[in-house]
């Protein structure tokens, strides 16, 4: 039943892809989309039928955004549904946590005071950087308070998230006001500055924590158990919760740093993930990257065609649909 429902959620999302690549001022038809991505791939193995302006709105502009706005959901997903298993929250997500937190201290960091002084990569790592500096912190605040346990993190995780949030803030004041804009905008979370060359970190980054997470998915379902039966089955508890934070951490850096802070997807995901498909990690992991990928993809296109030509941030979208779904989840308990 599962492979079943697995190739279905591939197959929306191969449709909200073409759909998104589809859809905007210009209308695009799916055999016009397919046969552009054809062409460019291998050329010449399609006869060019379509304006040439297609073309380049179909692979120069709508495609590395739709390819990111599925490469971040899947990520966000992905990080959401691994804290809610190693913390047994159901609330826990990269923002809970600090991890967005950190990510946008690092990402404002280079946008205002450092400039790109490592080129395209300095966003990223400085993102990646905040990220993992804010879950250090966390853990710190968590050791200090002696506070192990996965509910006293998550609370050291909300006042780390608040104190980082500040800083963040504050740097944006103290910064060039010209370039405060692009803060801001970086902050309300948008994909409308997508490039082919962005989408190389968080592909990377999805393939090499995505398989690594689904492999640990049977300790990650000890851990929702419980710290101490996971103990007892040979699980290094702690060194297993920080090695997932720090996978987490480097998803959640990476995936923010180009489209900013975009919340609620790891947070309501693999709820909605847990309802299809039930509780095994092994199969909420890759559902919940396929229904995040789905998610983010209808987000951007909503974002950008209901008051076309303008964008509305994304964030702004996520924030609603995610506020609206919680209202239901707590209507039904």
């Amino acid at each position: 039943m599962f492979p079943a429902t697995l190739g279905l959620a591939v197959l929306v999302l191969g449709l909200s892809f073409t759909f998104a690549v589809g859809i905007g001022a210009v209308p695009v038809g799916a055999r016009t989309v397919w046969g552009v991505i054809a062409n460019q791939l291998m050329p010449g193995l399609v006869e060019v039928t379509w304006p040439a302006g297609h073309k380049a709105i179909v692979w120069d502009l709508r495609m590395p955004r739709a390819i990111l706005a599925g490469l971040v959901g899947a990520g966000l997903a992905l990080v959401g549904a691994v804290l809610q298993a190693v913390t047994r929250n159901a609330l826990a997500d990269p923002h809970l946590l600090g991890i967005s937190s950190g990510g946008a201290f690092g990402a404002i960091t280079a946008l205002l005071h450092t400039g790109m002084i490592l080129g395209l990569a300095t966003v990223p790592i400085f993102a990646f950087a905040g990220a993992l500096g804010a879950m250090a912190l966390v853990l710190g605040v968590a050791r200090l308070a002696d506070a192990a346990s996965a509910e006293r993190l998550v609370l050291a995780g909300v006042a780390v998230s608040f104190i980082v949030m500040a800083g963040a803030n504050a740097m944006i004041f103290l910064g060039d006001p010209r370039a405060s804009h692009t803060a801001l905008f970086w902050m309300l979370g948008g994909l409308g500055l997508a490039q082919w060359s962005h989408l190389a970190y968080p592909a990377l980054v999805l393939a090499l924590c995505g398989p690594w997470l689904w492999l640990r998915a049977q300790d990650l379902d000890a851990m929702t158990i419980g710290d101490e039966t996971a103990a007892t089955l040979g699980i290094p508890v702690s060194r297993f919760r920080l090695e997932v934070f720090i996978a987490g951490a480097l998803l959640t850096g990476v995936m923010v740093a180009f489209p900013g802070a975009i919340g609620f997807v790891g947070l309501m995901i693999p709820h909605v993930a847990r309802m299809v498909v039930g509780g095994s990690q092994a199969r909420v992991l890759p559902f919940s990257a396929l229904l995040g990928a789905v998610f983010l993809i209808w987000c951007d296109l909503f974002a950008r065609t209901v008051m076309a030509p303008q964008d509305i941030p994304i964030g702004v979208v996520t924030g609603l649909i995610g506020g609206l779904f919680f209202v239901w989840l707590l209507s039904r308990r």
